[in-house]
């Protein structure tokens, strides 16, 4: 193994940089939820069929998390993400110039795939950085993809009003291209040993970890019932606005800054998981997530209770994910890209199930049916984080201690 003192070092350009790429390339898979409207208008389509990019998007992600991400061991991730952000690009082109809306479909669905760079580029960064610094780096760069999704439904709303809804992937396609070089003139080769195994067998190691991990399963289960039950909100609320408050693209994109104060609860549950509360962190996002679904029904025809709600899911749930995501990295440090996989294609995957049901319930019941079901994904959270409660038994845990005294014998 290379020793630390011969690797690059990482200035604080090149973390911004990262950071700004990572956002971009996350970013891209929300576009869609406040041009839903537009989108059904100008392609003549129903509403709930422009919703079902939003389920293609997630879905999308969920396979290139579970298919992309884990090649990140097996070679030279600086080629690995230039290569999937330049392919995301495409995506992007693809839906930018859609004349209908099975080309939107093939161009958002390529750009989900590859836009799993931004989950190559964490661990990335995690190995490039001194180990005194790689909390910082890491944060650095998980910031800039929480921002990425904040801002990116506002930047699409905005550049909507502008020159139409299509417009903010033909910008992010240059963006991409652009983002894609600068990381491959910046960035050092990932020449580190690798463990010569096959693909699939990288795969396979994905499927052993959640089988021996009892506590990855819990917490990639809260993540992804938590980001179904947002999820159901992020799907509908553009024809919600649309449809009772008159709110154009621009207009409904501006609501989604409010998420930017869920970066601050991804703050703070950090820093009470850092100081061995992670429970208490979780325990505090899931009471928000319960209660913040008698102001959206009340939202539904008052603005200001919608507007309040909204704030409040973010925070619950970025409150979760973060509390979800310290605890899962410390289980096993060595296969914590593949840990990342299996959380993260499980969280995404709720938001798919989410998006879809948001979709047919509001089709069905309007928006009282949508605040329903969100109400049902955030109970079966609290459910499973009650099972989870449990496993904080030292003897209920000793399943991650089985699973690296079994690799020994194997290749993780």
């Amino acid at each position: 193994m290379i020793s630390h003192d011969t690797r690059p070092r990482l200035g604080l350009p090149i973390v911004l940089l990262m950071a700004a790429a990572t956002g971009l390339c996350a970013g891209g898979n929300y576009f869609n939820q406040p041009l839903l409207d537009s989108i059904a208008e100008h392609l003549n389509v129903s509403p709930s069929t422009a919703a079902a990019t939003v389920t293609i998007a997630q879905v999308s992600y969920a396979l290139g998390l579970v298919l992309l991400v884990p090649v990140g061991d097996m070679v030279d991730r600086r080629k690995l993400t230039v290569g999937l952000m330049l392919l995301a690009a495409l995506g992007q082109a693809v839906s930018g110039f859609a004349p209908n809306f099975a080309t939107l479909a093939v161009g958002i669905a390529v750009a989900g795939v590859f836009s799993v760079a931004a989950q190559v580029l964490i661990p990335f960064a995690a190995s490039l950085a001194e180990p005194q610094r790689s909390g910082q780096v890491v944060g650095t760069i998980m910031s800039g993809l929480l921002i990425g999704i904040l801002l990116a439904r506002s930047v699409a709303g905005l550049l909507s009003g502008l020159g139409g809804w299509s417009t903010v992937y033909k910008v992010a396609a240059v963006l991409m291209v652009v983002m894609a070089v600068a990381l491959w003139r910046s960035l050092p080769t990932d020449a580190g040993p690798r463990p010569k195994v096959s693909y699939l067998a990288t795969l396979r190691s994905l499927g052993s970890l959640a089988k021996t991990l009892p506590r990855l399963r819990t917490r990639a289960a809260m993540g992804g019932l938590a980001f179904a039950a947002v999820s159901t909100v992020f799907t509908t609320m553009a024809f919600l606005l649309a449809g009772e408050f008159g709110y154009n693209d621009t207009q409904i994109g501006l609501v989604g800054l409010l998420g930017v104060a869920g970066a601050s609860m991804a703050t703070v549950a950090g820093r009470l998981a850092d100081r061995g509360k992670a429970q208490l962190a979780t325990g505090g996002a899931l009471a928000v997530l319960l209660l913040c679904w008698l102001p959206f029904a009340v939202g539904g025809t008052h603005l200001v209770w919608f507007l309040i709600a909204f704030l409040l899911a973010d925070l619950a749930l970025q409150g979760v994910h973060v509390s979800n995501q310290n605890i899962i990295y410390a289980l096993i440090p060595e296969a914590r890209s593949r840990v990342n996989s299996v959380y993260m294609t499980t969280y995404f995957v709720g938001a798919a199930v989410g998006s879809a049901v948001g979709s047919v319930v509001w089709k069905g019941y309007g928006w009282s049916g949508v605040c329903i079901a969100g109400l049902a994904f955030s109970v079966a959270t609290v459910a499973v984080w009650m099972v989870d409660r449990r496993l904080d038994d030292p003897v209920r845990l000793s399943g991650s201690a089985h699973y690296q005294k079994g690799a020994q014998g194997r290749r993780l």
